[in-house]
């Protein structure tokens, strides 16, 4: 598919014959409206505790599901096996393998362990310049949600996407020169929108494929080399009537809830190049274990994971080389703190340091 030297800017010829057909679409799913019905306030976002949890989708993790296996072996990257079909590298950060990130963990907490994370509503665009500048200092990688963070600043009042709100929000940040964060990988993504696939997070009314294409297209129409990415389910991406051009690559996490762990590594891989996308992966770490640990999570009923399911899952996922980063919800200083969670998070570090610099653009 895609040579070991490709440029992470490559497109193929698909995405790009189809640039013509999404533009049509784009415009045709545009409108702010996508349906009716309220929805409950969000939470606005934090860089000092995290959000409430929208990683988990399924109806089978509301429930505590039974214990993984915490011995199953890794799968292998089928990528691998040819020889020739692995993923494209990203030339541009001088930092060894991939972003080894929490979300919203605070730039004091980078470290040799942890060295990138996801900041939306304490980025402005009065501020992000020198956020960006303390970042590169620390040898941080980040990735930028610009629409203050919160779903509800690009809200209609039936709860609904407006894509006008998001664009205007986005707009803002038009004049300044993300250019040289982005070439020097400092700026990894664009974190264009949370989970379009979910429409009781959206009045009702999930935000269709087109519109996320319509996003994406936006912002590379300001930063043109600037990565597209959207944390959803890699099937619904791949379900798209189309192939993207203007939307990189998805962002999926672990739980144990969510099946057994190779079947779901398997269905992620599969879904992104199904439609020629790069894929974040990464861990539940707060809501996602299956209770071995006796640590409660977040969430009511959930569960936090065990250093031996951080080993266990973490390890199964760095060892794809399709994966473009690592990326765990969400940073808590009492659990981050443990020293056997600190522990297992220092061996899965040196792993994405030593992971191939796999790019998310594919």
């Amino acid at each position: 598919m895609i040579g070991l030297l490709t440029s992470p800017y490559r497109r193929s010829s698909l995405r790009a014959l189809a640039g013509g057909f999404l533009l049509a679409i784009g415009a045709a799913c545009g409108s702010d409206g996508v349906g009716p019905s309220p929805e409950a306030a969000v939470p606005a976002d934090s860089a000092l505790a995290p959000p409430l949890d929208t990683t988990v989708a399924t109806p089978s993790d509301s429930t505590l599901p039974a214990p993984t296996d915490s011995t199953v072996l890794p799968p292998i990257d089928s990528t691998d096996l040819s020889g020739t079909a692995v993923p494209a590298l990203d030339p541009r950060s001088k930092l060894p393998g991939i972003v080894f990130a929490s979300d919203n963990i605070p730039l004091q907490y980078f470290n040799s362990v942890h060295n990138g994370s996801k900041y939306g509503g304490v980025i402005t665009p009065s501020n992000v310049m020198k956020f960006l500048a303390d970042a590169r200092a620390k040898g941080g990688r980040l990735f930028l949600k610009l629409h203050k963070g919160a779903d509800s600043y690009v809200k209609n009042a039936d709860g609904t996407f407006s894509l006008t709100k998001w664009k205007a929000l986005v707009n803002s940040y038009r004049n300044l020169d993300f250019g040289p964060y982005i070439a020097d990988g400092t700026i990894v993504a664009h974190f264009i929108i949370d989970e379009p696939h979910r429409a009781a997070k959206w009045g009702g009314k999930i935000i269709p494929h087109a519109t996320v294409e319509a996003m994406a297209q936006y912002s590379k129409q300001i930063w043109p080399t600037w990565t597209t990415i959207t944390h959803t389910q890699m099937t619904w991406l791949a379900s798209a009537p189309f192939s993207y051009r203007y939307l990189d690559a998805g962002w999926s996490h672990y739980a144990a809830g969510k099946g057994e762990l190779n079947k779901w590594i398997a269905g992620e891989i599969a879904g992104a190049k199904s439609k020629r996308l790069g894929l974040l992966m990464g861990l539940n770490v707060l809501d996602g274990g299956n209770g071995s640990s006796g640590i409660k999570g977040w969430a009511s009923g959930k569960w936090a994971m065990s250093a031996s399911e951080l080993r266990t899952y973490g390890t199964a996922v760095l060892n794809q080389s399709y994966a473009c980063a690592f990326f765990m919800w969400a940073h808590d200083l009492s659990y981050y703190g443990r020293s056997d969670i600190k522990s297992a998070m220092a061996t899965l570090s040196t792993k994405a340091k030593a992971h191939p610099k796999t790019s998310c653009q594919q």
